[in-house]
């Protein structure tokens, strides 16, 4: 789950649109082979000023980080002869515009195997941070540096991104070079399936937003969000992201997906290494062999795949599922993410009851729970309610999707123990970020500094 690293421009040519909604169906598998990634971002930092780390540098950098890394086994990968990625055992590290790190972690079939993974690699990162004077933020926004303090990072992709940003909405810069995610990405079975899990999971996102809740810091102060990051989606390219109204649509399926995917506008074309400026422009004509940065060709299968990466709606849909809406957090709520989906997703009655609580809520129901979930958190009114009800309920389903898992799976000790934080936030409704306001407020007396830290891994 964790993606291919792919050259691109390889393969037969693309001929009908059933290729492109193929690409879905070959997600499919059976229950029992039902696999876990969870990928999560982390802000570097230099231990003496606090300051980004940057890619080259006499001091700490990204670039002393990811070749410090080899020496676990992790395997380089390099774009331009710069080191921007290592691989390992289905895993990957990889680097977001600003330097973020990411992990993407291999499929496993058990939220115990995904923290032990993610243990392992925080233990690896903080061996050689320490060497080198570094230190790693495990918050959902950068809560210090401007943008001009930010620096990019040498891979191609994002050079185009960043010009094409501004001309789409007034935040991408945000969400590329200062925002900060934990994902997870879940398998389906059959196309049904995967409807049913994508319509719950939609419809859920804002209460991941609610209950993950880490982004209350900006330029070195509040901002009256909770989670900054998810409102920095709001108006980073409403063409490629939110809350897809359709999948709601009765009959929606791959093909419905595939058509929203064919219409948002292309970032690139890969060939040979290098990546071609098609920024805006329509992988329609590309299939037709009238795009103009490759004249005459047609698509690979690469060429889909790269497409869909650059789409990014609070649930993106590619050979699996991946769940969008959470601000990334210290260790436990690393763990806790896909404890949750997990619990809600992969299990048929916890899923049905899933579906239940959420399938008679509209489609302005869900946007406004969106945008009210950035800022207010559990509080987000909802019906007769909050969203603190509907946690309350979710947390549920999902605790007795594990119980039922671990019966059927016999997976000896119950994944319920990773919802324990998550039940003890509904239960006081108060957020990560709350209480870091709170903190900042009081004992931090207006101090931006401690969040080095106190939210460091």
């Amino acid at each position: 789950m964790s993606g291919t690293y792919n050259p691109g421009g390889e393969g037969a040519p693309i001929e009908s649109l059933d290729q492109l909604t193929a690409y879905f169906a070959a997600g499919e598998k059976p229950d029992t082979a039902f696999r876990i990634g969870t990928e999560h971002e982390k802000f570097g930092f230099a231990l003496g000023d606090h300051t980004p780390l940057p890619f080259r540098a006499d001091g700490p950098s990204v670039e002393k980080m990811l070749s410090g890394l080899e020496r676990f086994g992790w395997q380089p990968v390099r774009e331009g002869g710069e080191l921007i990625a290592l691989k390992r055992d289905g895993a990957s590290i990889t680097l977001e515009p600003g330097g973020q790190f990411e992990l993407s972690g291999a499929p496993l079939e058990t939220i115990h195997q995904t923290c032990a993974e993610v243990n392992s690699h925080l233990k690896e990162v903080r061996e050689v941070a320490d060497e080198i004077g570094a230190g790693f933020l495990g918050l959902g926004f950068s809560p210090k540096w401007s943008l001009e303090e930010t620096p990019m990072m040498p891979k191609a992709r994002y050079g185009l991104m960043k010009a094409y940003m501004p001309k789409v909405g007034t935040m991408g810069h945000q969400m590329m070079f200062r925002s900060c995610t934990v994902q997870t990405n879940l398998d389906f079975s059959t196309e049904a399936d995967m409807a049913k899990k994508f319509r719950v999971s939609l419809a859920l996102q804002p209460l991941a937003t609610a209950l993950f809740a880490n982004s209350p810091f900006k330029d070195g102060g509040l901002h009256g969000f909770l989670s900054y990051r998810a409102h920095v989606w709001t108006d980073t390219d409403n063409n490629r992201t939110g809350m897809l109204p359709f999948v709601f649509d009765e009959g929606f399926g791959y093909e419905q997906y595939r058509d929203w995917a064919l219409d948002v506008p292309m970032y690139f074309v890969k060939r040979k290494g290098e990546y071609l400026d098609a920024t805006g422009k329509s992988f329609r004509d590309f299939l037709d062999g009238r795009l103009d940065v490759v004249p005459g060709e047609k698509p690979v299968l690469s060429d889909w795949e790269d497409h869909l990466s650059t789409v990014f709606p609070e649930v993106r849909l590619k050979t699996f599922l991946e769940m969008r809406g959470a601000d990334s957090g210290p260790w436990n709520t690393l763990c806790a993410l896909p404890a949750f989906w997990v619990g809600l997703l992969y299990d048929n009655t916890a899923l049905d009851d899933a579906w239940d609580l959420v399938k008679d809520w509209t489609e302005a129901e869900r946007d406004a729970l969106r945008i009210g979930a950035a800022k207010t958190g559990l509080h987000t009114p909802f019906r007769d309610g909050t969203l603190k009800d509907i946690a309350r309920e979710a947390l549920a389903i999902a605790r007795s999707g594990l119980r039922a898992r671990a019966r059927q799976n016999g997976h000896g000790e119950s994944e319920t123990l990773f919802l324990d934080e998550l039940d003890e936030i509904v239960r006081t409704g108060r957020t990560r970020a709350e209480d870091l306001i709170d903190r900042f407020k009081g004992e931090w007396d207006g101090s931006i500094e401690p969040v080095f830290t106190e939210c460091a891994y």
